[in-house]
């Protein structure tokens, strides 16, 4: 495969944003403006800002400044490392108003690919080229100029498409599965609130319990009232909490098991355990995090925040493992949710207040009370929400391979030692067929069906 050199604004225009004044910034408005909030650089894709609250801008602006949908942009300030370089691509028109710290990508179409762009300058090639040219100060900051400055080297135009669209084939399918994950999330929510914070599970006849008038008590430890019949545990009653262990600077390898640290745990209940360290030849199954396993940090600003282990791991100290027993996935469902509630972390930070470090133990998490409901109606609870998290831990699986596939493929792809056939079937120069990767699967996009049994309720959800 032929390679051409070019520098990046010999292929590509890049423009900055507008100025947009403080003075008009709002809580609630028509448009929103873009800010580095806007990248998940870490999965290179666009994310929703949720970091501020005065996101709107009611100000004037200039129309060339309104984005349209497939629009793709990168950072102009590195807010935190690894943000330079990378892209995103707005996914509705009308909505988001570039601003000045975020620059828009427009191919010249007859020598760069539209797709094939977006990973170009996402690529390391690229961010090594920005982060040396970057301005050396506490916050880095990169300009147009020195985006299009960057030296690449590209395969023609044909073979750019069958490249852009193999990989927006594969991030299609890892979004895809976000969302069904997403949707399976808010169902086993649902189903949460319905019968545990509504409390209209159903009842013997199967109507809604306080709806139809069932009856309810005040609970005293828990602060509210509750039906008739129900009590108060504490969460080491229905899985102790464990602590990690204090495993050596000296032990860690690329060799073993990955070592979850709280670093690892991530804020949508899940764990990212890339460049993760590992042990090897450690045998104490006490410490030992299986798939279905929830983990929680113990100490620090992110205290209280816990999340699913989908494989086996080992925790690290300051890391707490639930033991949910020998099917974990069975009880899951319960300790999973009644976690997401707003009392559990007003009494994991009434705990650990006070402390220059924040910390509390596995005794202290244990001591902690949450909802006893009857046995009928919590086996009946975790039953439904089993297939749930069964298929969100399938959908996390498969995006932990897409995306281990997607991140070997990119740089092959990029300096020509790998081409992709018409029918997006993946060769490596003079090697022959990559047997490990049929990827034509990944851009057949299948609708998928939900359903969840809410208690007399059914609700559907369609992706």
């Amino acid at each position: 495969m032929k390679l051409t050199r070019y520098k990046l604004g010999e292929i590509l225009n890049v423009t900055r944003g507008a100025s947009l004044s403080g003075e008009f910034y709002a809580t609630e408005g028509e448009y929103i403006r873009l800010t580095c909030g806007n990248f998940d650089y870490q999965n290179n894709c666009f994310k929703e800002n949720k970091s501020k609250d005065n996101l709107y801008y009611v100000g004037d602006f200039r129309s060339e400044f309104l984005m349209e949908e497939g629009d793709i942009i990168t950072p102009l300030t590195e807010q935190a490392i690894g943000l330079l370089g990378s892209t995103a691509i707005i996914p509705e028109s009308g909505k988001y108003i570039q601003s000045q710290d975020v620059a828009k990508i427009v191919c010249k179409e007859d020598l760069l690919d539209k797709n094939f762009a977006f990973y170009l300058i996402s690529s390391a090639l690229v961010k090594q080229q920005l982060s040396a040219a970057a301005q050396q100060t506490k916050i880095r900051h990169t300009s147009p100029d020195k985006i299009k400055d960057c030296t690449v080297w590209i395969p023609e135009l044909s073979e750019q498409k069958r490249i852009g669209k193999l990989l927006r084939s594969i991030d299609s399918k890892i979004e895809l599965n976000r969302q069904i994950n997403q949707n399976l999330e808010a169902m086993a929510k649902q189903l949460y609130d319905y019968w545990f914070v509504q409390f209209d599970f159903p009842n013997e006849d199967g109507k809604p319990y306080k709806s139809s008038g069932g009856a309810m008590v005040w609970n005293e430890e828990l602060k509210r009232e509750i039906p008739q019949g129900w009590s108060n545990m504490s969460i080491g009653d229905y899985a102790p909490c464990k602590s990690g262990y204090a495993f050596k600077s000296k032990d860690f390898g690329g060799k073993g098991l990955p070592v979850i640290k709280i670093g690892n745990i991530q804020e949508n209940y899940t764990l990212d355990m890339t460049d993760s360290q590992c042990i090897d030849l450690f045998n104490k199954t006490l410490f030992l995090a299986k798939r279905y396993d929830l983990v929680i940090a113990m100490t620090g600003a992110t205290i209280g925040k816990f999340a699913i282990s989908q494989s086996n791991y080992w925790v690290n100290q300051r890391v707490g493992r639930f033991d949910l027993g020998d099917r974990p996935l069975s009880r899951l469902g319960f300790l999973f949710n009644s976690l997401k509630q707003e009392y559990f972390r007003e009494q994991v930070f009434q705990i650990a207040c006070g402390c220059a470090q924040p910390n509390i133990s596995a005794e202290q998490i244990d001591s902690i009370s949450i909802l006893k409901p009857n046995d009928v109606i919590l086996n009946q609870f975790n039953k439904l929400c089993e297939p749930l998290l069964e298929l969100q831990s399938e959908n996390y699986l498969q995006i932990e391979e897409l995306t281990k596939q997607r991140d070997e493929l990119l740089p092959l792809l990029m300096n020509g030692q790998v081409s992709v056939n018409s029918d997006l079937s993946v060769y490596k120069k003079r090697r022959g067929k990559i047997p490990s990767l049929t990827l034509n699967h990944v851009s057949d996009i299948q609708i998928l069906q939900c359903k969840c049994i809410i208690g007399i309720k059914t609700v559907h959800y369609t992706l």
